[in-house]
């Protein structure tokens, strides 16, 4: 067993990762492009799934275990899943504020939320950083007392 595996945190294949933000990006990027909000209504409940149980039981999550990973091996290494479950409530509160954008007739306000999560999955998909991610770091940091002395 590898120390990723053997950790107490429960661990996230980065591929995985990647290829939920895609279909993410898909997503939203459809919601754009046809004004639909029912795709961002079923792309809502993804992340409420993910944040609530985590991004390996979101249906993205088990795709990739059950049809991808499978064909892909085993990945080099894992990651802690707490940083994209924590981005998987920052892209629930923006679907959210989308919904209620699209829903309400405050149709820009819908565009802008969809845009802002666009960019962020779109990022993650492209080049691997998580937005969402790094931001639960940058807030674990301030939440941690320093222990360096100067």
């Amino acid at each position: 067993m590898s120390d990723a595996t053997a950790s107490a945190s429960p661990q996230v294949d980065p591929r995985g990762l990647r290829f939920a933000a895609g279909v993410t990006a898909v997503l939203l990027a459809l919601t754009l492009i046809l004004g639909n909000p029912w795709i961002l209504a079923v792309q809502t409940l993804v992340f409420a799934i993910g944040t609530a149980f985590g991004v390996q039981a979101s249906p993205y999550g088990q795709f990739f275990k059950r049809v991808v990973r499978p064909r892909l091996g085993p990945p080099k290494e894992l990651e802690d899943a707490a940083p994209p479950r924590f981005a998987q409530l920052v892209g629930l509160i923006f679907a959210i504020v989308g919904l209620i954008g699209y829903l309400s007739g405050a149709v820009v306000l819908g565009v802008v939320a969809t845009g802002f999560a666009l960019v962020a999955a779109f990022v993650n998909a492209s080049v691997g950083l998580c937005l969402g991610c790094e931001a639960f770091l940058l807030i674990q940091r301030i939440r941690t007392p320093s222990t360096a002395t100067n």
